[in-house]
């Protein structure tokens, strides 16, 4: 089953428990990746990797509000976005750990060769693929540049 299947099904399933939250948080999703499938000069059927780029911007965006939320002090409405972040995570593949992400990182800079920070790039653009959604970009550089550095 492709993962536009099971957002399809789960959403179905939501809606007869009359899970609101999760209704509307697979609802978005599946607008998002139906967005996604018409954006262009033509459309086209997303690809399973393609559907988990579209979960994981969206996964994004609710982790980014609800820290804007809890910056503005709206802890009620940091509290929903957390609670739709976890539905969408339901649907992405395991994050990775500090521990894996630095020997994915380490493993690249040995790759490459790469030293100091003029090597950043190199890195980044061996260490991505490996990665591929299972891990933020802004940790993923994060943990590049301190390697760098250290």
């Amino acid at each position: 089953m492709t993962s536009k299947q099971s957002l399809r099904e789960d959403m179905t399933a939501a809606l007869r428990a009359r899970d609101k939250v999760r209704t509307n948080t697979l609802r978005s999703a599946m607008a998002a990746v139906t967005n996604a499938e018409v954006a262009g000069k033509e459309a086209k059927e997303l690809t399973d990797d393609e559907v988990q780029q579209v979960i994981a911007k969206e996964a994004k965006k609710r982790r980014e509000s609800a820290e804007a939320y809890d910056g503005a002090g709206r802890t009620e409405l940091a509290e929903t976005e957390r609670a739709e972040l976890a539905i969408l995570e339901e649907y992405l593949p395991k994050q990775l750990d500090d521990a894996e992400l630095s020997a994915l990182v380490a493993d690249a800079i040995s790759e490459t060769g790469a030293q100091g920070m003029a090597g950043m790039g190199q890195v980044m653009k061996a260490v991505q693929p490996k990665v591929a959604g299972r891990a933020d970009g802004g940790r993923v550089a994060a943990a590049v540049k301190q390697a760098l550095q250290g």
